[in-house]
């Protein structure tokens, strides 16, 4: 929303996932692991249209550390009719709800992206 060129968050292997699945879809340039303290940090490279419009124009959190949100394989969403993208972690890893269907598998779903 602040048109920053790169975000710096806490590193986690959930949050490597999430990155490496924004990339291939097409809604970051790059991501970059830090050695920055004992955590670490991810460095996320934002990406943006050609008149500077924002490529991600929403996210929403779908499972909550209170409230987990599973979905079998029939029952994931679509996001926006298809034009967004859905992210769920399962038994094989970090993944779009294209890829999770295709695999016929279900698991938590984390968020959305459109």
């Amino acid at each position: 929303m602040a048109h920053y060129d790169s975000v710096e968050v806490p590193l986690s292997k959930i949050k490597v996932g999430v990155a490496k699945v924004l990339k291939q879809e097409g809604y970051i340039n790059d991501y970059h692991i830090l050695d920055k303290g004992v955590q670490g940090v991810l460095k996320i490279d934002l990406k943006y249209g050609p008149k500077n419009e924002k490529i991600i124009t929403g996210i929403r959190r779908i499972s909550k550390p209170g409230l987990r949100q599973y979905s079998k394989t029939g029952r994931i969403p679509k996001v926006m009719s298809g034009l967004g993208v859905a992210i769920l972690t399962t038994s094989r890893g970090i993944m779009t709800d294209r890829d999770a269907r295709s695999m016929n598998i279900g698991g938590e779903l984390l968020c959305e992206v459109w």
